[in-house]
C-alpha cells in the first residue's frame, strides 16, 4: 500500500524543461546550439553527463559555473556573452502546473504523506518556494543540496522514505526521468515517469488505490528493471538542458 508521494519538480511541477530552455535562450538571446555545447563542455569537466550535477550537490558555485559557461561559450563564438544569472532568467515567467498541484493537494487531503523530492541547486530555492509555496502542500522537502546526496543514487530514496515514516514499498516517485524512475525502483520504491499530467493523475490514483497502474510507467510491477538511463534531462535534441 502507497503510503508517502514524492514528486519531482522540474518537468513535473513545471511544463517541460525543454519549453523552459528554449524560453530562457529567447530572453538571453544566446544560440541553444552553442550554449549546449558549452554547458556540456563545463559538465564533462567535472567528469560527468548529468548536466546538474556540479550546480545541486553543489560542486561549485552558480557564480562560477556562469563564469565557466560563458567562457566556453565565447571561444564557440569567437566573441564575448553576456551572462549574469541562471536562476533568476531560468525562473522568469517559469509556470506552475497547476493541475498537478491541485492533485498532490488533494492526495494530501486524504491523509496521504506528499514530499518533494529534488536535485535542486541552492541558488534557485527561494524561486522555486515562490512557484509552488511548500507550506500546506509538501510535509517534507528533501532537496540534493540540503541532504548532499542526489536521485537516482540509493541513499537519497533512503532518506526520503525516513522522512516520510515509511518502508521503501510503501513510496511513490513521480518524475519526469527515468533515470531517477529506476534508481526508485531499485531501492523498492514505486515509480510513475511524469510525461502527461492527466495520465501521471490516473496512475498515481490507480497506485493509491491498490490497482496496478494503468500505464507502462509502473515497471515495477511487471518485473522490468533493466532501463537505458535518460542521461542527464535533454527535451531538447542533441544535448542536455539543466533538469530543475
Amino acid at each position: 500500500m502507497i503510503k508517502a508521494v514524492w514528486t519531482d519538480f522540474g518537468g513535473v511541477l513545471t511544463p517541460p524543461v525543454s519549453h523552459t530552455f528554449s524560453a530562457f535562450c529567447e530572453k538571453t538571446g544566446l544560440p541553444p546550439e552553442g550554449l549546449l555545447t558549452a554547458v556540456a563542455e563545463v559538465t564533462a569537466s567535472y567528469g560527468t553527463d548529468d548536466v546538474m550535477l556540479p550546480l545541486d550537490t553543489p560542486l561549485v558555485t552558480e557564480e562560477e559555473w556562469i563564469r565557466q559557461v560563458a567562457d566556453a561559450l565565447a571561444a564557440i563564438l569567437g566573441r564575448s556573452v553576456p551572462m549574469v544569472s541562471l536562476a533568476d532568467t531560468w525562473f522568469d515567467g517559469r509556470e506552475t502546473n497547476r493541475q498537478w498541484a491541485d492533485e498532490l493537494r488533494r492526495t494530501r487531503d486524504r491523509g496521504v504523506f506528499v514530499g518533494l523530492l529534488t536535485n535542486m541547486p541552492p541558488a534557485w530555492d527561494a524561486h522555486w518556494r515562490r512557484m509552488v509555496p511548500p507550506e500546506g502542500l509538501f510535509a517534507e522537502v528533501v532537496s540534493s543540496a540540503e541532504v548532499g546526496c542526489r536521485k537516482p543514487d540509493p541513499e537519497i530514496y533512503a532518506l526520503a522514505a525516513a522522512r516520510a515514516g515509511v518502508r521503501p514499498e510503501e513510496c511513490v516517485l513521480v518524475d519526469d526521468l527515468e533515470k531517477n524512475c529506476a534508481g526508485a525502483e531499485r531501492a523498492g520504491w514505486r515509480a510513475v515517469r511524469f510525461t502527461d499530467t492527466a495520465v501521471a493523475i490516473q496512475e498515481l490514483t490507480d497506485l493509491l488505490a491498490g490497482r496496478p497502474a494503468s500505464g507502462a510507467t509502473n515497471r515495477a510491477a511487471d518485473g522490468i528493471t533493466n532501463r537505458a538511463a535518460d542521461g542527464a534531462e535533454a527535451g531538447t535534441a542533441g544535448a542536455p538542458a539543466p533538469a530543475a
